[in-house]
């Protein structure tokens, strides 16, 4: 029975460690970038994008394939940004429980 009321306790420290974790990560602004900076996209932790920023050299009518392939990626690359803080604060979060290898939780 120790064991279970040990498990209950670790469970509801996750659960608000996962709860911190949400707020930082809607907080928490990532920028990802393509053509060599030349298209910036910034997004939250959670995925919603917050500004885009493009080079005035790239706003030419003959360009518009090549600026919207530009702006996918550098969304792209935002998005991976903040997958990679998330991983890294579920890491922290879940340190020293015992979560089997490969199991996500987002």
């Amino acid at each position: 029975m120790k064991d279970i009321m040990g498990m209950m306790k670790k469970a509801q420290e996750l659960q608000g460690k996962m709860q911190q974790m949400q707020a930082e990560l809607a907080e928490m602004e990532v920028t990802g970038q393509s053509g060599g900076g030349l298209v910036r996209a910034t997004m939250t932790g959670k995925g919603d994008v917050k500004g885009m920023k493009i080079d005035p050299s790239l706003l030419k009518p003959e360009d518009a394939d090549m600026l919207e392939d530009l702006i996918i990626a550098a969304c792209a690359d935002a998005k991976g940004k903040a997958e990679n803080a998330m991983q890294e604060k579920m890491a922290e979060a879940t340190k020293g429980l015992p979560i089997p290898p490969g199991m996500k939780l987002f």
